[in-house]
């Protein structure tokens, strides 16, 4: 146990680099915050795009959701990092980060309100134009309302995943937990760093499995509001 603590919970090693790791907290949970809101806004307007039946343009929504799913988020990240550049276009790793996060996240995101819409009666439709609505008022009032509500259970896991994915942000540079935690361990000639970083990913996101299976069963199919 003694060697375990030494190695990996050294207690000059905490007290000498805690806090800057703590600090990247914030730096984590902002661009998270940032990506979540990017990628299902995004996604939310692909999906309405799409119901209105475009075919050439659904045809670039499709591809666009098929790459971004189909694409390992570390490899799109470095894609745009070191490729733009080439083209003359340099972003900050932050921006590099939270670009290519929101992107992957649209395109989950795109085909989970998708299955929402889709998954509305469709007598709800007809219901609507009966009424005089025009189709984007059926969709804006209708619609949309009942396919956020089935969308909010697979929207909160996926939210969750994406922002512990920003940890790939270390790859690039990016000052979060676990790149403060990378840059420590090499001074610390341990693994404090690190296991601290992960201590504080439990610590942090513990709470916000906990939230998405309350927010599962609040909007699980077949209960009512």
């Amino acid at each position: 146990m003694s060697r375990f603590i030494e190695n990996f919970l050294d207690p000059v090693v905490i007290e000498r680099y805690g806090v800057s790791i703590l600090q990247g907290v914030w730096i984590t949970l902002g661009i998270g915050l940032a990506v979540v809101l990017t990628g299902t806004m995004l996604g939310l307007v692909l999906a309405v795009v799409r119901t209105f039946g475009n075919k050439p343009v659904n045809a670039v929504i499709l591809l666009f959701v098929d790459w971004f799913r189909a694409l390992p988020p570390l490899a799109l990240i470095l894609i745009v990092y070191f490729g733009l550049p080439n083209a003359g276009i340099v972003l900050p790793s932050v921006m590099v980060l939270w670009l290519s996060l929101s992107l992957v996240l649209a395109a989950f995101c795109e085909e989970v309100f998708w299955a929402g819409i889709t998954a509305t009666p469709q007598g709800q439709w007809l219901a609507g134009r009966a009424t005089g609505l025009t189709l984007a008022q059926t969709l804006v009032f209708i619609i949309l309302p009942q396919a956020i509500r089935m969308a909010i259970p697979p929207l909160t896991n996926r939210a969750i995943n994406i922002t512990k994915n920003t940890s790939l942000g270390s790859a690039i540079g990016v000052s979060d937990v676990l790149g403060r935690a990378m840059a420590t361990q090499s001074l610390a000639s341990d693994a404090t760093p690190l296991m601290l970083a992960a201590i504080i990913y439990v610590i942090v996101f513990t709470p916000m499995v906990v939230a998405s299976r309350l927010i599962e069963r609040r909007f699980a199919p077949g209960r009512p509001r």
